[in-house]
């Protein structure tokens, strides 16, 4: 273990892998089995059972769902551009798992005489005492959140069909409207943060008084980004792009096989992070009590709270039904814009006098 590359130790290239490894499962298998939950969930809600046959309680039911889609048959329409075609699905999803890199789920652990953050995209600086990220993290997660659109819109323009271009082009006029909203909601954060690094921005929110997340001093700023987040990877009420009642199932109405299966994981991967990245900006990210103390209580926190908040996705999804096309845009440029805007000011105003 004293080999060193490029002035690292050995260690720090392993940890890097296992890291990668544990996020990569975590969130393969919490897609996999988010459908399995909100088909339970909102089975239940709707007093029904939901998948029953299957497992006990269903619970094999999102492995038979994987072979069944790994064995459909496999079209490619005659008019399609078939590059861009086969392409798309793997834009959507790739930016997905990708922005996990930057997302803290825990402290630090020691392992082998080594400090190891459990962030993917971090090391522990023996000599500065402190561990070093991307300092930009949060811009990171928005450009690649941005680049999964491009598969959408990928998707309904080499399809050659009328369903799945106007599916692509309302995704891409739903993620410029909404995601200005997201952006603007967060600054606030960084006005309070004073940083772009998601290990600080989460550190600054660790002294456990029950108040000291951002969520309560920003409560406006993390519904709104909340919102807009549902609305930037098209969840229920904004699912517009599929919109089964008028686009048959818009972007990927000419997919099959593990094309479609593949939009249907970016959709729920999308999920989990956006779910994390609101945990980290506005829930505290990993911290809870004695989570320093005892480093591997910081993940248990972090999933905690992820899934609580997949569960208000879940339970949005069987509350509200589907916008209107007119609706979202109103919401969008007309009520959260403004709102966002405000909130800046305020927060700026509040901040000079306090301080």
């Amino acid at each position: 273990m004293g080999i060193e590359i490029l002035g690292l130790p050995m260690m720090y290239y392993i940890a890097m892998v296992a890291k990668v490894l544990v996020a990569f499962v975590f969130v393969l298998l919490t897609v996999a089995y988010a459908t399995y939950a909100e088909r339970k969930i909102i089975g239940h809600m709707q007093v029904r059972l939901g998948p029953m046959r299957t497992g006990w309680h269903g619970l094999l039911q999102p492995i038979a769902d994987g072979v069944k889609l790994f064995f459909k048959e496999e079209i490619i329409p005659s008019q399609a551009s078939t590059f861009a075609y086969l392409l798309a699905p793997l834009v959507a999803l790739i930016p997905a798992f990708i922005t996990f890199a930057v997302i803290p789920f825990g402290g630090v652990i020691e392992v082998g005489g080594y400090k190891i953050p459990l962030q993917i995209a971090s090391y522990f600086d023996t000599a500065a005492g402190r561990v070093f990220d991307i300092n930009v993290g949060v811009l990171y997660i928005l450009a690649m959140s941005s680049l999964g659109v491009y598969g959408i819109v990928l998707a309904g323009w080499a399809s050659n069909s009328k369903y799945s271009l106007l599916g692509g082009l309302r995704a891409s006029a739903q993620m410029i409207s909404y995601e200005l909203s997201a952006g603007l909601a967060i600054v606030s954060v960084f006005m309070l943060s004073g940083t772009l690094s998601l290990n600080e921005i989460v550190s600054q929110q660790s002294a456990y008084n029950g108040f000291n997340w951002f969520a309560f001093k920003q409560p406006l700023a993390a519904i709104m980004f909340f919102i807009c987040s549902l609305a930037e990877i098209n969840r229920t009420p904004f699912d517009l792009p599929e919109a089964e009642t008028e686009l048959v199932s818009g972007f990927c109405t000419e997919y099959s096989s593990m094309k479609y299966a593949m939009f249907f994981m970016a959709e729920y991967a999308n999920m989990v992070t956006v779910c994390a990245l609101t945990t980290t900006l506005f829930l505290g990210g990993w911290n809870g009590p004695m989570a320093v103390a005892i480093p591997l209580l910081g993940p248990v926190y972090f999933v905690a709270k992820v899934y609580f908040l997949m569960f208000v996705c879940m339970w949005i999804r069987a509350t509200l039904p589907r916008y209107r096309y007119d609706q979202l845009m109103h919401l969008g440029w007309k009520v959260l814009l403004p709102l966002s805007l405000l909130n800046i000011v305020a927060t700026g105003i509040i901040g000079y006098f306090i301080n």
